[in-house]
């Protein structure tokens, strides 16, 4: 891998680190990056997955104690969830023919890109339907496979389950999404390192970027348009999954 190719990994981590922490999209800056210095689509996600972990990590580390607070209950079946699903998931897809990967990815891409453009609809389902312990533990564990196969747009989802199924405030769901999102994708990352095709220098030099990026997240995002960005990013992930279903 050429200097120049690790230059561009290093930007696009940037670049997916700020976009992460602002709209839960890193993956649609990261993934099509990794593919273009020449990764195949399951050496690339596996790539991104690790890449990504710093960001995760850093989120889980700086939450943790205040969601240890009050009812730990459905923090604990969450992580208990996400751990599982993110196994289930990154199995899958290891036992996954790149070809099979290749021709889901673009709709995957394409779900997660409409779930951005349809946040504001979906935040307003927030109403309170009362405690569901069991589609919560259902529906983290889901969510934690998507995460552990490919994870674009998984952190809009769990804020849509959150919102439809526990009572809690929005800015408590987005910390147990940022943490149980990490753990999915912490659990894979290490099965991917045991047995998956990790292009190692691309996984440094783009975690590197994604570090600094979700560092700059909190100044940045005081500062840029949440509503033009949210929607920019939206379609530019539609025009992504064009692209990959045509490449």
């Amino acid at each position: 891998m050429s200097v120049a190719d690790l230059v561009l990994l290093v930007v696009a981590g940037f670049g997916a680190g700020l976009v992460g922490y602002i709209t839960g999209m890193a993956s649609l800056i990261s993934y099509p990056a990794l593919l273009a210095v020449g990764l195949g689509p399951i050496a690339a996600n596996v790539t991104n997955t690790i890449a990504l972990v710093p960001v995760g990590a850093g989120s889980f580390a700086q939450s943790g104690r205040v969601l240890l607070d009050g009812d730990r209950r459905p923090f604990y079946s969450g992580i208990v969830a996400a751990a599982i699903g993110g196994t289930i998931g990154a199995v899958l897809l290891l036992v996954t023919p790149d070809e099979a990967f290749s021709s889901v990815v673009p709709w995957l891409v394409a779900v997660a890109a409409v779930a951005l453009l349809a946040q504001p609809w979906l935040q307003r389902l927030a109403t309170s339907h009362g405690e569901r312990p069991w589609i919560w533990f259902v529906g983290t564990l889901v969510i934690a496979v998507y995460g552990g196969y490919f994870g674009a747009g998984a952190g809009i989802f769990f804020l849509a389950l959150a919102m439809v199924v526990s009572t809690q405030p929005l800015w408590r769901a987005a910390l147990q999404k940022s943490a149980f999102l990490g753990v999915a994708n912490l659990i894979a990352a290490v099965v991917f390192i045991a047995t998956g095709p990790v292009e190692w220098s691309a996984a440094i030099a783009m975690g590197i970027g994604c570090l600094a990026g979700g560092w700059c997240g909190p100044p940045v995002v005081r500062r840029l348009p949440a509503e033009p960005l949210r929607i920019a990013v939206g379609i530019g992930g539609l025009g992504l999954a064009i692209w990959l279903a045509t490449r």
